[in-house]
């Protein structure tokens, strides 16, 4: 990480542990990734950064990217600070962040704002009898409450485990058993 980037400043400041371009964070005996800093490393495509899903900082300025998809950041929870090339839309759209400001040559997104409680109201994405979570910048994760489970959380009680998988189990029995019993009676004629 260079001396003097938003990412060293963020991580100085939490008295995090720096290791290449990223800054780590000790909680407890789990070490986790706060900051990274991918400013000006000629990257043309991001795709994936599951592994810094916890990270509160992000710069991605100073890089010839053209576009970056929003699920790229799903499951960013963390994430309060993102700086990206002027060019580029804060992802998930700016209704999903609190300020994004552009100075002509980064575009900076603070804040990211709960999907699930977007305009004070809550989200109409989850079905009923279900929970609503955030995900990332524009993504939501909608999860069955109490004895609800399945499609849109609509079947009430426990899953049928037993039946399923009892099910599962005589098919592949007898699928087993007939197989065996018509290459049995081949092997026998030759």
């Amino acid at each position: 990480m260079q001396n003097g980037t938003a990412v060293g400043y963020f991580c100085a400041s939490l008295s995090g542990r720096v290791e290449g371009r990223c800054c780590w964070r000790q909680q407890g005996e789990r070490a986790s990734i706060v900051g990274l800093d991918l400013s000006n490393c000629s990257l043309r495509h991001i795709e994936d950064l599951q592994e810094a899903s916890t990270a509160v900082m992000i710069d991605l300025s100073s890089n010839p990217v053209i576009n970056i998809s929003d699920s790229v950041f799903q499951g960013f929870i963390e994430l309060h600070y993102l700086r990206l090339p002027s060019t580029l839309q804060c992802p998930g759209g700016n209704a999903s962040w609190e300020k994004v400001t552009s100075d002509g040559v980064v575009c900076l997104c603070e804040e990211q704002k709960d999907a699930c409680h977007q305009d004070g109201n809550m989200s109409w994405n989850c079905p009923e009898n279900s929970l609503c979570a955030p995900d990332g910048p524009g993504f939501t994760q909608c999860s069955c409450t109490g004895e609800y489970h399945g499609y849109k959380c609509l079947r009430e009680g426990q899953f049928p485990t037993g039946l399923v998988f009892g099910i599962l189990g005589s098919s592949t029995f007898l699928a087993s058993a007939l197989l065996w019993y018509t290459q049995r009676r081949k092997a026998k004629f030759t």
